[in-house]
């Protein structure tokens, strides 16, 4: 009798554990702290008057809508978005971060939620012809560090002089003001920037072949390792927002094409 009634308790003890955990869970995934850069336009952006605005943001708001979950944006600098995820300053990542193998060794990735290759900018006046290793041979060129841009350039375009900033503004700025020679990032940040005012200055040079180990098969969603719920829950809602025509709006709202690719 003693060894049943310690088991009830313990079964008890258990469930309850469970049922506390359980409840915990539901209500951490019932409000999301999504961190992002702002300073990725026309993915993410912030505006003038404070405001977040761009793709990434309209895809966030689609998915934490399909998920019914509140979301909070976080605005947080791109060298520590990966370290401020981890430490819990935020639960998951929508900043056009591409999923590659290094950044896998530290958190999750939800699939990709779209894919664009690499390109290449340069003045209108250049003498650069190609987007090569030998076309920039000791020329100077611009990216934006810890990305998969900065990485590609560091591997394919070696010959070139390297020279790394913090966000693209300030690659835009040298490239305007003539301190670097080309610069290299996303085709459709590099696009939608020359349509502006400020990327009078220059030209598109043309787009790369992307390699799959440095720019990985697309943009994702980082979570924490081990949050499979989140995960899955964010894999989900990116099916549904394909299949019931949001991300199309969106994407149309946006771009000429389908961002998503392949």
């Amino acid at each position: 009798m003693r060894i049943s009634k310690y088991l009830t308790l313990a079964a008890s003890a258990v469930a309850l554990t469970l049922a506390v955990g359980a409840a915990q869970a539901d209500s951490h995934l019932k409000s999301i702290k999504i961190g992002t850069e702002g300073a990725y336009p026309p993915f993410n952006n912030l505006t003038s008057d404070g405001k977040l605005e761009g793709f990434d943001i309209d895809i966030a708001n689609a998915l934490c809508e399909q998920m019914n979950v509140q979301c909070e944006f976080v605005v947080n600098d791109w060298d520590g978005m990966i370290p401020s995820l981890i430490a819990g300053k935020f639960d998951a990542v929508i900043a056009s971060m591409s999923i590659t193998e290094e950044r896998k060794e530290k958190v999750d990735f939800s699939d990709k939620y779209y894919n664009s290759p690499p390109a290449i900018a340069v003045p209108k006046d250049s003498d650069i012809t190609e987007a090569t290793d030998a076309g920039l041979d000791g020329k100077v060129l611009g990216a934006q560090s810890s990305t998969t841009h900065s990485n590609y350039a560091e591997e394919k375009l070696s010959s070139a002089d390297i020279r790394l900033y913090p966000t693209p503004d300030e690659y835009k700025l040298d490239i305007a003001n003539g301190r670097v020679d080309a610069v290299i990032d996303d085709v459709i940040v590099l696009s939608e920037w020359l349509k502006s005012d400020d990327g009078a200055c220059c030209k598109l040079l043309g787009t790369l072949t992307p390699d799959l180990v440095i720019n990985g098969p697309g943009a994702g969603i980082a979570i924490r390792k081990g949050e499979d719920d989140l995960r899955e829950m964010f894999n989900e809602a990116i099916i549904a927002i394909r299949d019931n025509g949001k991300y199309k709006e969106i994407n149309d709202s946006y771009f000429e094409f389908d961002v998503y690719g392949e």
